[in-house]
């Protein structure tokens, strides 16, 4: 089951792009990446899925049913956590949380303590009081109180400490094995590595691929390293190599088609080393937005 379908989905901020002709599914129980710099679409593909802002042409639907519609009905069983949080100040934590779970048909109260207590939140303190990173924290049980079936993070982990960015991972994995579905939007790609299953790449607003994390560094170019004193570099002047480099007395390139045709022709000439390895979702980023 699809728990979010885009079709051609498209936003103009007047003649401005948005976003352009956007289609993916996202299944149950997945944790989905969507990556992109800042400006490529992001966070309107979001503000659609939430139907705070309307799409120009297209549409996108939510366990079924579509964003704009069936809205209200929808946002019951999502979290969100934007990208920035911005909160009534002079509130205290405690008054702010209960304030948010007042929306949703359940008792959340043992939800909020148990949250509270996992990311170190002190519920007696003012909002106004807070640092940025401790103001994430509460966007963080804000948006997970509920118990939602679809968890959308937009930038989810500026603001917190690496130890805090672990525990939050690891919270997000609980609710993942728990049966939610993830949407996971970052320009933080060892993130998006490190969680996701199935990645969409987003470029100046137009999804240019969609693909399982494994097979998208399968699929890629290899990270070619070879040590030789003798080797000549117009040796690998053959299709499917690309950035030849020589430093520190090694031979380093991509190389996208059969290893077996590399491996050939390094047996002409003695190597003391030889490293093949996948390109980080980082490499094959930079290489789509190349």
């Amino acid at each position: 089951m699809s728990m979010i379908e885009t079709n051609h989905l498209t936003k103009y901020y007047g003649k401005a792009r948005g976003i352009i002709d956007v289609s993916f599914n996202v299944e149950e129980g997945e944790i989905f990446g969507f990556i992109g710099p800042n400006g490529a679409g992001k966070s309107t593909t979001i503000r659609l899925f939430l139907s705070l802002i309307y799409p120009t042409g297209g549409n996108a639907s939510i366990f079924g049913k579509d964003c704009i519609q069936y809205g209200p009905e929808i946002r019951q069983e999502i979290g969100y956590l934007p990208s920035e949080v911005f909160y009534y100040e002079g509130m205290k934590v405690i008054d702010l949380l209960k304030y948010s779970a007042s929306f949703y048909r359940k008792d959340c109260t043992q939800r909020i303590h148990e949250l509270s207590d996992l990311m170190e939140l002190d519920l007696k303190r003012r909002i106004d009081d807070l640092s940025y990173g401790n103001k994430k924290k509460v966007g963080i049980v804000q948006g997970l109180l509920h118990q939602p079936k679809l968890i959308i993070l937009d930038e989810p982990t500026a603001g917190l400490d690496p130890l805090m960015q672990q525990k939050f991972f690891n919270l997000i994995q609980q609710e993942n094995e728990r049966g939610a579905t993830v949407f996971f939007s970052s320009h933080i790609l060892g993130e998006v590595q490190r969680l996701c299953n199935r990645v969409a790449i987003i470029k100046e607003g137009s999804i240019i691929d969609v693909q399982d994390i494994k097979t998208l560094q399968k699929d890629n170019y290899k990270k070619v390293r070879v040590t030789s004193a003798h080797l000549d570099e117009k040796l690998f002047a053959i299709p499917g190599v690309s950035d030849l480099q020589r430093s520190d007395g090694a031979l380093h390139f991509f190389y996208k088609g059969d290893i077996n045709t590399i491996t050939q022709l390094l047996s002409s000439g003695k190597i003391s080393d030889l490293t093949v390895e996948d390109l980080t979702l980082e490499e094959i980023f930079m290489h789509y937005y190349e």
